[in-house]
Formats: C-alpha cells, sequence, structure tokens
C-alpha cells in the first residue's frame, strides 16, 4: 500500500491532526487537500502545543514532505505565523511545499465574508469570518487569484486591480464599508512572497512522483464529510468537498491511487455553527461532554455543540467515502457517564428512518431514536491495549462496528500521541512500515 486518505465522519473536530500526525511517523509525504484556515487542528508533542491550520502536522518530522495541495486557500498571512510560530519551537519547515495553483485569501474577500453573514441575521450559516466561501466562490467564477500570480508583479498587479474594481463597489455601495486601497493591498502580498516564494512549485507531479516511486502519501482532510459543499447538510457547510473523492480533485492524482480511505469519529458528536444537529444535548451531558472533552474551536474559540453518537451519519459517511475502517477519538471523555446513547435511527411524523433521510427538513425537526449501553467509571487514560479497557468500553466499540459494518482500526484515549490504542493488527502491518523520529522540541 501507498496511499491512505484520512478524514472526518462527522462534522468536523473529531481529531483528524492527531491520528495524522500519529500516521505521519511511518509516511513520506503528507497532502492537504481542501480548506483553508478555517479549519485547524491541534496537536501535543513532548508538552509542546502546537495549532495548525494550513501546514500539515507531518511538519513535525524532518524528513516527511509536506504539501499544501491545489485545493487549498491559503491566507499567506496565516501561513507565515503559522512558519513563524514552527520557528520559534525550532521545528524546521524546508520541506513544506505549496502548490501553484492553490488560490488566495485576498483582504476583500474575508471583508465580504463578514459582511454577508452579518446581513443574514438569524439565517447566518456560522462561517468562521476567514473569508473561505469567498475564495471558493472566486474560484468558481473563474475570478480567483491564484498563488503562482505571487511569482509575477505585473500580473497579481493587473488581476488585483480588476477584482478591487467590483469588490470595492460592493464592500461601499452595499455595505457602507471603507474600500480597500490597490496600493496598500498590493505591498503587503509582494512582501509575503518574499517569505513563501521558496515553497511554490507544481505539487501534482511531485505527489505522483512519490507514488510511482512507491512511496507511502497521507491526504488529510479538513472539517468533515458532513460538512461538503455537496453532501453535506447544505447550506450549513463549508465551500470544498471535504469527502475523499476531493483528495483527488484537490491534490492532482487520480482515483485508482487511493489505497485506503480512514474515517475518524468522536466517539460522541459535535459541530460548530448552525445546521441540524438531530443528537444535540442542550442538557447538562452536553455541558458535560463541552467542557470534559475541551470542546472549543480551534480556529475560533466557539464553544462546539454536543451530543450523542451518531450512527446515521456514521453510517453515510462510510457509503459516500468508501471508508475502510474507522479511528474513535476522546474515548475517554465518555468515562464517568451512567448510561451512554448510540442515535439508530430520525422519528419523523410516524416514520422512523435508518439511512440519511431524502429532506432536510426531517433532521431538523426528527426525534432521534436512540440505543442505551452500559457506561463505565474507570479512567482509561493510561491504557494502551484494547482487551484492558472496561467490558463496557469495548462493548461500545464493538456495537459501533456492528452497526456500520466496519471494524474500529484505533482508539484514542487522550491528548497525546501515545495514548492511541491500536486494535487493527492488520492496519498496523499496512500502515505501519517504519518509524520516524519527531523533530526534537525544546
Amino acid at each position: 500500500m501507498s496511499s491512505i486518505v484520512i478524514l472526518g465522519a462527522q462534522w468536523g473536530d473529531e481529531g483528524k491532526g492527531r491520528i495524522t500526525d500519529l500516521l505521519a511517523s511511518h509516511v513520506d509525504m503528507v497532502v492537504r487537500f481542501q480548506g483553508g484556515n478555517n479549519a485547524g487542528h491541534t496537536v501535543v508533542l513532548n508538552g509542546n502545543e502546537f495549532k495548525l491550520h494550513l501546514i500539515p502536522s507531518g511538519i513535525l518530522y524532518p524528513d516527511v514532505v509536506c504539501i499544501i495541495g491545489n485545493g487549498v486557500v491559503i491566507n499567506p498571512e496565516v501561513l507565515i505565523e503559522e512558519l513563524d510560530d514552527l520557528g520559534k519551537k525550532e521545528i524546521n519547515a524546508d520541506n513544506l511545499r505549496i502548490s501553484c495553483n492553490a488560490h488566495l485569501v485576498m483582504p476583500y474577500h474575508i471583508i465580504l465574508d463578514k459582511a454577508c453573514e452579518h446581513g443574514l441575521g438569524k439565517s447566518k450559516i456560522g462561517t468562521t469570518h476567514k473569508g473561505i466561501g469567498p475564495v471558493y466562490a472566486d474560484k468558481a467564477s473563474r475570478s480567483g487569484i491564484r498563488v503562482q500570480d505571487l511569482l509575477d508583479e505585473k500580473i497579481f498587479k493587473t488581476k488585483l486591480e480588476e477584482s478591487l474594481k467590483l469588490k470595492n463597489a460592493i464592500i461601499s455601495k452595499i455595505y457602507g464599508l471603507k474600500p480597500l486601497e490597490l496600493g496598500e493591498v498590493f505591498d503587503k502580498y509582494m512582501g509575503y512572497v518574499e517569505r513563501i516564494g521558496k515553497y511554490i512549485t507544481e505539487t501534482s507531479f511531485l505527489i505522483n512522483k512519490a507514488l510511482d516511486m512507491n512511496k507511502t502519501v497521507l491526504f488529510e482532510g479538513a472539517q468533515g464529510t458532513l460538512l461538503d459543499i455537496d453532501h453535506g447538510t447544505y447550506p450549513f457547510v463549508t465551500s470544498s468537498s471535504t469527502i475523499a473523492g476531493g483528495a483527488c480533485v484537490g491534490a492532482g492524482v487520480g482515483p485508482n491511487r487511493i489505497d485506503e480511505v480512514l474515517g475518524v469519529v468522536k466517539a460522541y458528536t459535535t459541530r460548530v455553527g448552525s445546521g441540524p444537529f438531530p443528537t444535540e444535548e442542550k442538557t447538562d451531558i452536553g455541558d458535560y461532554l463541552r467542557e470534559k472533552g475541551n470542546e472549543y474551536g480551534t480556529t475560533t474559540g466557539r464553544p462546539r455543540r454536543c451530543g450523542w453518537l451518531d450512527s446515521i451519519v456514521l453510517k453515510y459517511s462510510v457509503m459516500i467515502n468508501s471508508i475502510k475502517s474507522i479511528a474513535i477519538t476522546k474515548l475517554d471523555i465518555l468515562s464517568g457517564i451512567k448510561k451512554i446513547k448510540i442515535c439508530i435511527g430520525y422519528k419523523y411524523e410516524g416514520k422512523v428512518f435508518k439511512d440519511l433521510p431524502p429532506h432536510q427538513t426531517i433532521m431538523h425537526k426528527c426525534q432521534p431514536v436512540y440505543e442505551e449501553l452500559e457506561g463505565w467509571e474507570e479512567d482509561i487514560g493510561s491504557i494502551n491495549k484494547f482487551n484492558e479497557l472496561p467490558l463496557e468500553a469495548r462493548s461500545y466499540i464493538s456495537r459501533i462496528e456492528e452497526i456500520i459494518n466496519i471494524p474500529v482500526s484505533m482508539i484514542s484515549v487522550g491528548a497525546e500521541r501515545k495514548k492511541i490504542i491500536i486494535k487493527d493488527k492488520n492496519l498496523k502491518r499496512r500502515l505501519f512500515k517504519r518509524e520516524k523520529n519527531p523533530t526534537t522540541v525544546v
């Protein structure tokens, strides 16, 4: 095997970063294929916390090539801040590569994102105000500015000038805000290229060459399946394709080059922003999960909505992504809860839906049908073998496997890298060909 896609199987925030970080110790290349700095993940290494929004967490390994693919939208200022933070912690980022075809987040995208969201009032989607949606809108309308445009001052200035004519008219005449100055924006972005220009290249060639050489490539997704622009709970979604098929488009590889898809699933369910959430608990249980699980956005700091595990969502994710196995994260957060629930159906107007319903109104208004399991009291944070987990925890995992009909391959029982139980020994043989030493963190 030479390639694996890692993605979220819920509404994002499943803990993909730490699973990517774990697998990065055994791969040659990590590729981020969609999203922007509206996503984020936290990795804990040797007691140090790294909050990454654009750079793959494989950057913590000195001999792993980390690629920001063409499907990502890049805010250069945020990227440079991440590079600076890594530098302060003595992490070498020389192995970073940026696709020349990725699109740039411009200042007007952020302004318009905030203004539009504010104007929606109670109908707001819950964006992160990072300008991501407007960038993808420009990309689709063929009026975007790409990373490679930074390498030619004349082309960049021409495109920026054309864009500002329309964007400034909207900013000033519709929203009554101060228009942007061409020279100020131009100078700022030309300053950015001095920092990131050396990383820019045609990354699809690098990825395909690595696969030709039988290197192990990990494709890292952002957000989660139910936030996909086509297959998520639209319009309460992100603006890119978060599913496994998006890896091919966002990285520049053919579909037959993907060998395995690993879904990451939180032991319960969370989501940020507006939109349907059938298993949301606006009760003490929801508060308990939020506080014990530190369920606050890495990017925004917003409190996440919390609830029980939703198997309807999981079965859909398994199908749409061809997920072969799942990694369960934050199982330790459920310790101390006497009764644990799994949603196995949506009840609406007398009918019970066992699969994702054809109309979103049903998800908004349905009553979840639960199966109840016994909980456990023990702290499981120090356990490193599946058969040493409490019987009730093992029963919970086994029941999930039965419902979604695929195996659980990994289970995290704590925030640190070492607190992951490898349940599927076949996965270990397939993927863990060699162990890399992480960069020393001071």
